[in-house]
């Protein structure tokens, strides 16, 4: 006899994690505005002499499209797949082609040695493996392209953020996608092999994820 979840062929655990995966693409599509309002002078900035082809990992629901010079080649790849329609949405909003590939931040859908620039941000925190995905970046790069970065990051060792960081960890984890709100990711871009590591920290004043970093590591 066929149990319940034969036929629907979902498990609970993976019914659970699509729910989630959906819930977080709603909620990434409600709060971007507003910490675009926090950090959109830095995205101006960091993005203003992008050209050629473009690769973002994962671009959520789209809130650097309005960021990016208009004719470059944009190259997105996105796990989530409850992303795509907002992502595809912003798209047309903005008069933009987009390229959205399958793939994840381990394996990116790209020819070695084939993109001017990968672009990240508040992804290095969720990825299940940093220096894989670090390495995936390396293995795209033209030789002298660039990633550029802006990412939320572990606080002080030894301060009262980072001991609530660590302590809520597991929590945030399940509601945020993977994110780890205590990851060092500093530490993995100066170790991963890039010619040079160029960045800045910054208090993006908010709860638990208010120290970020923004710079550009160079192949």
């Amino acid at each position: 006899m066929m149990t319940v979840n034969q036929i629907i062929g979902d498990s609970p655990n993976r019914i659970c994690a699509n729910f989630g995966k959906r819930f977080f693409a709603w909620m990434m599509a409600q709060s971007s505005g507003t910490y675009d309002k926090i950090v959109g002078d830095r995205k101006r900035s960091l993005f203003a002499n992008l050209q050629g082809k473009v690769l973002e990992i994962g671009p959520g629901t789209g809130p650097n499209l309005p960021y990016y010079p208009k004719d470059i080649q944009w190259i997105g790849i996105e796990p989530n797949p409850h992303m795509h329609s907002y992502l595809q949405k912003q798209a047309e909003k903005l008069g933009l082609t987009i390229d959205l590939r399958i793939g994840n931040t381990e394996w990116l859908d790209a020819k070695d040695n084939s993109i001017d620039t990968v672009v990240s941000t508040l992804i290095l925190c969720s990825v299940p493996n940093i220096d894989y995905t670090l390495q995936a970046i390396l293995r795209v790069l033209k030789p002298g392209g660039c990633f550029l970065f802006l990412e939320h990051v572990a606080a002080p060792q030894g301060t009262l953020l980072r001991q609530l960081q660590s302590t809520i960890s597991p929590i945030w984890k399940v509601i945020g996608d993977g994110c780890h709100p205590n990851r060092e990711i500093w530490i993995a871009l100066e170790n991963a092999g890039f010619a040079s590591v160029n960045y800045e920290r910054f208090d993006a004043q908010l709860p638990i994820i208010s120290p970020h970093i923004i710079g550009v590591a160079t192949k």
